[in-house]
């Protein structure tokens, strides 16, 4: 009997600096954007610095929670292939959509105004400055193994998702699940050549 509190005391140890360690909501948002910042002021060229966004910020955006909130009603009339293939072409479409509009931002700096943590998640409150002008960004962002995802993303409190959202909504009032998907495989099924 004596074993059990000496291996729970173990396990406390070993487990609980690792919880310490994980980074808040608005730490890891923090992180992330300094990283995009970085990039977009460096020297590589437009399409290296599309790239090297890209890859930062599908460590951060969860457009599969996206895609399907912005489907909406729809999602339940897609097969599971095409909510596959869907989820996919949505990922480009939002990277594209986000990461190309921070790269038109002349030096952009953030402002971190704060962070609201709930029961499922969290938000944080934003800022992009740039020289001439500021824009008010909220992440909504739920845990995922040590770090942060954002699931919705409001700039000017217009939300990213529901906009897409009505657009696509709006194609799917004329054509088929299978005409979105081959629209939208004409514009971003080649994830290396242009939208």
């Amino acid at each position: 009997m004596r074993k059990v509190p000496i291996i729970f005391c173990v396990c406390l140890v070993l487990v609980t600096p690792a919880w310490a360690a994980a980074p808040t909501p608005l730490d890891y948002t923090r992180t992330i954007l300094e990283q995009a910042r970085a990039i977009v002021a460096g020297s590589q060229t437009h399409d290296e610095k599309l790239a090297a966004l890209s890859s930062l910020f599908s460590k951060f955006l969860d457009t599969d929670a996206m895609g399907r909130e912005a489907l909406g009603q729809h999602w339940s009339t897609f097969t599971p292939s095409e909510q596959k293939e869907f989820l996919g072409l949505f990922h480009e479409l939002v990277e594209r959509t986000y990461v190309q509009k921070l790269l038109l931002f002349e030096n952009p700096d953030f402002v971190y105004a704060g962070q609201q943590i709930t029961a499922d998640g969290a938000t944080v409150d934003t800022k992009i400055v740039t020289p001439r002008d500021q824009f008010d960004v909220v992440y909504r962002l739920r845990p995922a193994g040590g770090v942060w995802l954002a699931t919705a993303i409001r700039v000017e409190d217009v939300s990213l998702t529901s906009n897409l959202g009505s657009q696509l909504n709006d194609l799917l009032t004329r054509m088929s699940a299978g005409d979105l998907i081959a629209l939208m495989r004409r514009k971003y099924g080649n994830p290396g050549g242009a939208a």
